[in-house]
């Protein structure tokens, strides 16, 4: 992946005359233009970044950065391909444990873009000291701005632009040169599997888990069930008491008494 940026520093200008003056061209009908461009000595930079991959859903990706940092990638492009092992891997295809690197080369260039603008016409009008209409090799009119203390060479002798007159013929050159900086960046993103479980030793023993079976629930047991289960008691219990029992007795022999004097009577 490349991304290049290109910075620019303001243009430095040297403006040269031939026979007669230097203008900055208002349009650029009739001027031919040459560009060159001169290449410095490029700088590089690199920058490793290292993760583990800990989680993937989708085109999501949750990774632990080799500081600790957990980072929630969102939107991983389709595109995005990681090298691992020598084959090409996308988003779906990576999985929790591996471990991934991404490599970004940074290369700085400086250079130098030099354009060289000339026109060659002569004077139909001149309004000192802003500007000047020529007539051109095509004879069309093109109208120029006169920089701000131009000086003009004119059969030896240097003028300003109210020396200029109409028929005087004039070629101009216009010299520009931009300083620019261009930084391209490549980043290279590669990957390793996690390593595979260990393997148990030939001779290590095996030990089976054995469950212990649970118990059945037994099943709820009739009444019936319940009295042959349950022996009968062999006393009273505790709080039986004899009282009731006398009272029953002394109520027989009372009706008994009273049974036997209402018979004598009627004998």
């Amino acid at each position: 992946m490349n991304l290049s940026r290109i910075r620019h520093i303001p243009a430095r200008g040297l403006f040269v005359a031939t026979a007669m003056g230097v203008f900055a061209i208002a349009t650029c009908a009739q001027v031919q233009t040459a560009t060159q461009t001169e290449t410095g000595p490029a700088t590089h930079e690199f920058k490793v970044e290292r993760a583990e991959v800990v989680y993937v859903t989708g085109n999501d990706l949750v990774v632990k950065m080799e500081d600790g940092e957990i980072r929630h990638i969102e939107n991983v492009p389709e595109s995005a391909r990681v090298n691992v092992d020598g084959n090409e891997l996308g988003i779906h295809d990576l999985k929790p444990g591996m471990k991934l690197q991404r490599t970004i080369t940074t290369t700085t260039t400086p250079r130098t873009i030099t354009t060289v603008q000339t026109v060659t016409g002569k004077v139909w009008h001149v309004t000192p000291p802003n500007s000047v209409i020529l007539t051109l090799e095509d004879g069309t009119n093109q109208q120029f701005k006169i920089p701000k203390g131009q000086k003009f060479t004119v059969n030896g002798h240097q003028t300003d632009a109210f020396g200029l007159k109409k028929g005087m013929v004039v070629s101009a050159t216009k010299v520009v040169e931009v300083p620019e900086t261009v930084v391209a960046q490549q980043r290279k993103l590669t990957g390793k599997m996690p390593p595979p479980p260990a393997d148990l030793p030939a001779d290590a023993p095996i030990l089976i888990a054995v469950s212990k079976p649970t118990p059945a629930a037994a099943a709820p047991a009739t009444t019936s069930e319940m009295a042959k289960a349950e022996p009968a008691p062999t006393s009273l219990p505790k709080t039986g008491s004899p009282v009731p029992l006398l009272g029953l007795l002394g109520l027989i022999s009372l009706t008994t008494s009273l049974g036997i004097s209402a018979l004598r009577r009627f004998c």
